[in-house]
C-alpha cells in the first residue's frame, strides 16, 4: 500500500513537471516570435548652412626677357593686389603671397629658341583664406576694379574647384541633428506599427550613416547642405 502511494506521487510530480515544461516552452517560443517582429525604418535630418572659411586664389602670369624686370612688374602687381583686397575689408592675416613659378624656355631641350620671342614665364598667386565669406564675396564682386588696373587675375589655374568654400562647424550642429533623425525615424516606426495594428516596443539595433555636406547651388558654391541618416530597428508588440 505504501509502495502504491510512492507511485501516485511520483506520476503526479511528473506530471506537473510536464505541464510546466510545456508552459515555459509555450512561452519561450512566443518570446521568440515576438523578437522576430521587427521594422526597420531610416531617419532624416538636412540642415542648410553657410560656409565658414572661404579659400580664394588671385592668380595671373606675366611675360618677358629681363628677369629682374619681370620680379619689379610681379611686386608692383601683387601690391596692386594686396590693396584691393584690404579697401573691400579683407584683413592682413587673411592674405598671404605665394612663391613665383618661374619657367625659363631656354631651359627647355625640347624648344626651339629661335621661335622663343619672351624667354620668361612667371605665374604669380596672391591667396586669401578668411573666415569673413560675405567680406570676401564682396571683394570677389569687385574683381573689375583690377581689370581697369590691368591685372587680369584668374582662379582658374588651380582647376574648376579653384575658388573653395568649406564648412568647418560641423560639431557643433552634429548633436541636434542625430535627435532629429532618429525623431524622425521614430515616426515612421509608430506609423508603421499603427498601420500594422501593432505597438512599438524597444529598439533593437540603431547605426547612424555618414554626414555629408554637399553644394545644392552651383552659382551659390557658398550655400552648404547637411546631411544625416540613421538606420534604426525596432521591435513589434501585438
Amino acid at each position: 500500500m505504501e509502495k502504491k502511494n510512492y507511485v501516485i506521487i511520483a506520476a503526479l510530480i511528473l506530471a506537473l513537471g510536464i505541464v510546466v515544461l510545456g508552459f515555459a516552452l509555450k512561452s519561450g517560443i512566443l518570446g521568440v516570435k515576438d523578437s522576430e517582429r521587427v521594422v526597420t525604418v531610416k531617419g532624416l535630418s538636412e540642415r542648410t548652412v553657410k560656409a565658414d572659411n572661404v579659400l580664394w586664389p588671385l592668380q595671373y602670369k606675366i611675360i618677358g626677357n629681363d628677369l629682374t624686370a619681370l620680379y619689379s612688374t610681379m611686386e608692383a602687381n601683387n601690391q596692386k593686389i594686396i590693396g584691393f583686397l584690404k579697401s573691400n575689408g579683407i584683413a592682413d592675416n587673411d592674405i598671404s603671397v605665394a612663391l613665383p613659378v618661374v619657367v625659363d624656355l631656354y631651359a627647355d631641350r625640347y624648344s626651339n629658341t629661335n621661335d622663343i620671342r619672351n624667354r620668361y614665364n612667371i605665374t604669380a598667386t596672391v591667396t586669401v583664406t578668411s573666415q569673413d565669406i560675405d567680406k570676401v564675396l564682396q571683394a570677389m564682386n569687385n574683381t573689375s576694379t583690377l581689370l581697369k588696373d590691368g591685372l587680369a587675375v584668374s582662379s582658374e589655374e588651380y582647376g574648376s574647384s579653384a575658388i573653395s568654400f568649406t564648412f568647418e562647424g560641423l560639431n557643433s550642429i552634429k548633436p541636434e541633428m542625430i535627435q532629429e533623425a532618429t525623431q524622425s525615424a521614430r515616426q515612421a516606426a509608430e506609423k508603421f506599427a499603427e498601420d500594422s495594428e501593432s505597438r512599438l516596443g524597444k529598439i533593437k539595433t540603431a547605426s547612424q550613416g555618414q554626414f555629408t555636406i554637399n553644394d545644392p547651388d552651383r552659382n551659390r558654391p557658398y550655400i552648404k547642405q547637411v546631411r544625416v541618416v540613421t538606420t534604426i530597428q525596432y521591435y513589434l508588440k501585438d
